[in-house]
Formats: C-alpha cells, structure tokens, sequence
C-alpha cells in the first residue's frame, strides 16, 4: 500500500523480467454490476485492474533465466531479490514494506534498467534534490508523472537515457540506489525530495495499555545514503490518522494516493507514529453488553426473562455435546465448544440454575479433553516449515481445502477463537480445570497472535495485520487479488476470546492485547467492512451493499465463499453475535442494513429468512430493537431449525432480554 508490484516475467508491452509497480487512481477502478434489488443500486464488486506496468525497475542482465527469491519475511516487510541466474552475485534487492512512501531497488553490479509497458512520453533530468542524488522527472503515455531519484553508492550519475518508449536505461556495472513515487500533483515534488534517500527496511509494533486508554506505535528500521538525516515518508491508512496522536497529526502532509480497498492514504513524515485508543473496552465480558457500559448498567432479567431462558436451557443443556463437538473440523467443533460454553455460563451466571450448569459444565470439559489431548480425528501438528500448529487433515486427505484449509494456515484466527473463548468459560467456571489445559490454549493463541519475536516456535501475529487494522484469512494460498476477509466478526471473536482466555487466566497482558485488538478492529471494520451511509473510504456506488463482503487487497465483492443469498452476505459479518457485537457493529450500522434487507417489504425481510441465518439475523436485531428480537426468540411456536449450529436460543433470549428487551 499504496503501491502494488508484481514480477513482470517477460509479460507487458516492455516484455520485462523486472519488478512493475501500479499505483491505482480511483478513477481507474473497475465496477460490476449494479444490483437493482438493493436500494439504490450499488455495484455488485469493484476491483483495481491488473497487469498495468507503470515502471518497472529491472536491470539489462534480466531475461528468462532470471531468478527471484525473499528473505526476512517479518509482519510488515520482505526482502525481494531478483539476479539474472542463480547464484549471481549481481542482484537488484527491494526492501518492500507496508506503507513505503517510494519503490526502492538496491542495485549492485547491474546496468539499471527502468521500463515501462504504459510507454514513456517524455523523461526529463531534473536537478539533484540532495547532494549525490540524480533526479528525473517521468511522464508516462496515460499522463501520469513519476519521480526516479538515482543515488550512486559510489561514482557519478547513472546517466538514464531513454533508448525506447518503454526503456530507461543507466550505466553498466552500476551500484547504488533508486528510488520510484507516483507524483499526484506537481505542488507536492518537494515532499518526496525532502524524504529522498531514506526508505524502511522493517516495521515493528509496540504497545501498552493502562485502564481503558492505549497506545500503540508503529515504527520503522531505515536503510540508504541519507537514513541518518532524513524522515521516513511513510502513507497512512484512514483509520491511522483517525488515531494518530498530536505530534503525529502534526507529521501529516498534503501528499495523497488512492489505496486500492482502503480509501485514501496520506503520507507521513516520520520515523515512528503513535496512535491512540481512549476507550479500550475494560468492561466487555462473558455477559451481554453495551460500549461505554458495564453489566450493572444494562437491564436485570425481569422473572419471565428467567424463566423463559430456564425452560430452554434445560432443553439445549441436554442434548448430546459430543456428538456436536467432536467432528472432523476444527472449525464446527470450535464453534460448538463455544456454544455449549456460553450456554453453560448462561445457566450459571444469569439464570440461577447452577446444578444444571454444574452437570452440563463436566460434560464439556469431557468434550474439550478430546482436543486438548489431540484425539480428535485429524489431531493438529506442529509445521516446522512455517512454524504453527495445523490441521492434519490436508496432509491425510490430500485435499488442501478440507477443514477450510486449515493445514494451510487458512482462518485459523476464526477457528482458535472459538476454543479460546470456550476455554476461559471453563476455566472462569471451573478454576482447578485450567493448569491441565493452559499450555494447550496458550499454544492456540500463540499460532495466531504471538506477541513477541523471542517466541521461537511461532511467527509475530500470523493473522493479525497491524498495519490495516484486521486480520487476514487467506493463509498459504495464492490470489491473484491478494489476501482477503470476509467474516469480520468471527474476526473480532478471536480478539475477544484472547482477551477473555487472558482475564481468566490472569495475563494482564493478553487481555490488554485483546482490548486494544478489539478497539482497533472497530475502528478498521467500520471504516472498510461495515459501511454506513456516510462511509468515505469505499467507493460512493458501492457502500449501499452495507458490508464489503469479501475484502481482498485489491478488490472487494458483495458475494460469500458459500452462496449469494443477502442473508448469508450480510450475516458472516454478523457471526457469532456476541457481547463484542455492539463494539464493532454501531446501532447506526445494524439500523441501516435491517432497512435495506431485512425489514418488511425489504429485499430480504426477516420473516421470509429460514434456517439458522433466521436466528442470526434476529439476534443482530437485537442491536438496536431487543424487544423485536426477545418477542421473536420467545415467541411459543420457536422453530429450532432457526438456531444455527454455533447458537443456543438460551444465549440468544438473554442477550436481547439483557440489551432491553423484556420488561
């Protein structure tokens, strides 16, 4: 962000084996279809073209045997190295990093060459911003204006001439720096000079919380000729500088590009930013809940409330855990923990029904030793490739999409949540249970969001990107568009069970992880994922959809992995609704969507629903009209068929009760 880059490999009008970089304008953007069904018409997808080659940063020794190969792989960064045959010693290296304000190629012992498949109009030497650095002035075909910078680690100028419409072309033998922006507006040239001669090599994140207010900052290691007395450019996304404390908001500039999904960013000039959360939710736990609340606030269980949940509970409390948890999917089976768990707790905080609960909580603990001693049917191993514990099921089966692609490394935030909130109803429940099972969960969390680089068995936040503001779940699969999310609350379910898994084991820590994780992810989902009419940073044509749907890197679809019905679409941005749904999900938000699909006469009102997106979409209502939703879960001719397998009716009656429903 905000630039992309593919290895060309001999594609493109240049016929390139170089590193092409686009920079997208939203005017460029490419919509689907509009879908009358929906007030308003909104675009069905939109999506950043592909394949524009706007330069390329490449080298004349590059051909068909040119070979490409990374290192320091880190949360925020690579290394990309490209050299004309194995085991050259010449090589071009691109430290490539989240927010780069330039494309930066270290050259050494190459004849640089720059190329461009969108075809050169006119470059221009022009001037030397800093002492030593070469600048030229690129403008291509499409109009668009980019500025080279060359900065010779030893010697004179690389002495670019344009030998074609689609080559720029330096000296031979040639060692040293260049450096590629896109320039928006000619007002805005002095910036990039200002930053020139100093890229990032590396990101790192920081933390800490006190009470209810964080910081967190985001800093970078810094490489090049002027690293020692130049600011970092660095671009921010919108939901960065929404954050940003004062002395960073005093760093912003002028200078804007278009992202390809996350509006628009705005570069920095700073080594580090600092950004704040004031409203960390400290009192969000296991019992329904509002932002800005604790328990005590919200509405008590009036008497029919409880006796309604106890009639129900008693029900659910008795059908058969194991035959619902212990499945071939850790994903189903995570997600029944966590309902049986909620249930339970349900029973034994709320309702006043704790020897049932006590029974029920025994059975469950039964349930998750299956796992917990690895005796499920595709037990998990440790990778030592890739450092985490997966899935055997693909290595069993052959099939690398089985269990959502789990041995692959695909949602595992989305399938751990479930057995890290399990795990600390148990644990909240039943303290004597955790010093058996805590290595276990912990290994759990440490797959997904291990804080600390001297954790030697697992990455730095494998799902979790600090730099947007969300996790990603595509695991080891490639896309043409980039990784992608698409259940944004299953998301947030991960951050609250590592918060609340840390409160019961005690881990301050972990759970001010998981606050600060929440916070933030509420401030990104709401700026990208769940769009309100007043949205800035998707597309105006396409924030009727409500929810993104699918959000890649560099495009975004209205659709679901499993099926296009609006109630699937919009609900695996609802699923599980939980006490952390009214943080990410705003009343402004759930008031929206319910008008544009679910409410009578909508496209996909409510009543029409069956199945157990019914129950999930009535418990969302729950949101903003807890009265519609507790009439409805109470109502004495429930069909079952409307709670989904990772839902209790119990669960859902107290929620909507509890957020104001029952009187």
């Amino acid at each position: 962000m905000p630039y992309s880059l593919t290895w060309s490999k001999g594609s493109g009008n240049a016929q390139s084996w170089g590193m092409a970089i686009a920079h997208i304008d939203d005017s460029q953007k490419v919509f689907g279809p509009a879908n009358s069904a929906i007030p308003n018409s909104p675009y069905s997808y939109y999506i950043n073209p592909l394949g524009i080659q706007s330069l390329i940063m490449s080298a004349s020794e590059f051909g068909s045997s040119t070979v490409m190969t990374s290192d320091s792989l880190l949360e925020f960064s690579a290394n990309i190295h490209l050299q004309p045959s194995a085991g050259s010693s010449s090589m071009l290296t691109m430290p490539v990093v989240q927010g780069m304000g330039f494309v930066t190629g270290r050259y050494t012992n190459l004849q640089p060459a720059l190329q461009s498949s969108v075809f050169f109009r006119n470059v221009a030497a022009a001037g030397e911003p800093k002492p030593g650095i070469y600048k030229y002035r690129a403008t291509l075909e499409d109009g668009k204006v980019w500025l080279i910078y060359a900065i010779p680690t030893t010697g004179g100028s690389p002495n670019f001439q344009l030998v074609s419409s689609t080559l720029l072309q330096g000296i031979s033998n040639w060692y040293g720096d260049i450096q590629i922006a896109k320039l928006p507006d000619a007002s805005l040239e002095s910036i990039y000079d200002s930053a020139v001669g100093a890229y990032p090599t590396a990101g790192h994140i920081a933390g800490y919380a006190h009470g209810a207010a964080a910081q967190y900052s985001l800093s970078w290691s810094k490489g090049g000729a002027y690293s020692s007395n130049a600011t970092l450019l660095m671009f921010a996304l919108p939901h960065h500088v929404d954050s940003f404390d004062a002395i960073t908001q005093a760093a912003i500039t002028d200078l804007r590009l278009s992202t390809t999904t996350k509006g628009n960013a705005t570069a920095v000039v700073a080594d580090y930013w600092v950004l704040e959360e004031a409203e960390l939710p400290t009192t969000l736990d296991f019992a329904p809940w509002r932002p800005g609340t604790s328990t005590e606030n919200l509405v008590a269980l009036s008497s029919a409330a409880i006796s309604a949940i106890q009639s129900v509970a008693a029900t659910e409390a008795s059908q058969n855990m194991s035959a619902q948890t212990n499945l071939d999917s850790m994903y189903y089976s995570g997600k029944a923990l966590s309902k049986f768990a909620t249930l339970v707790y349900t029973m034994h905080d709320l309702a006043g029904q704790q020897d049932l609960a006590k029974s029920a909580l025994l059975e469950l603990e039964s349930c998750f030793e299956v796992f917990s001693a690895n005796q499920q049917e595709y037990p998990l191993v440790y990778d030592t490739d890739w450092k985490g514990m997966v899935s055997s099921a693909s290595y069993v089966t052959g099939d690398s999409g089985v269990d959502f692609g789990n041995s692959y490394y695909n949602d595992h935030h989305f399938h751990y949540g479930y057995f890290l909130h399990a795990a600390a109803i148990i644990g909240y429940l039943d303290p004597t249970w955790l010093d058996a099972h805590k290595d276990y969960v912990n290994a759990l969390a440490r797959d997904v969001s291990n804080p600390s680089s001297l954790d030697q068995y697992f990455p730095v936040f494998r799902s979790f990107d600090w730099y947007h503001g969300h996790s990603w779940a595509k695991g080891l699969f490639e896309s043409g568009d980039g990784k992608d999310e698409e259940s944004s609350s299953e998301d947030a379910m991960f951050a609250y069970g590592l918060k609340m898994w840390g409160k019961t084991i005690g881990d301050a820590s972990m759970e001010a992880r998981g606050n600060l994780m929440l916070s933030v992810l509420a401030r990104s989902l709401q700026s990208y994922f769940l769009m309100t009419s007043d949205n800035v940073n998707q597309p105006a044509g396409f924030i009727g959809n409500k929810v993104t749907g699918i959000l890649f890197e560099n495009k975004a679809d209205h659709t679901t992995y499993f099926g296009t019905d609006f109630s699937y679409i919009q609900g695996i941005h609802m699923i599980p609704i939980m006490p952390f749904s009214t943080l990410t999900r705003t009343q402004q938000f759930v008031e929206e969507e319910w008008a544009t699909y679910f409410a009578d006469g909508a496209v996909r009102q409510a009543s029409d629903i069956t199945g157990g997106w019914k129950g999930i979409v009535y418990a969302n209502l729950a949101i903003v009209n807890p009265t519609a939703a507790y009439n409805f879960f109470t109502q004495s001719d429930f069909d079952m068929s409307w709670i989904d397998g990772g839902a209790t009716r119990t669960w859902y009656i107290a929620l909507s009760a509890m957020l104001g429903g029952a009187s």
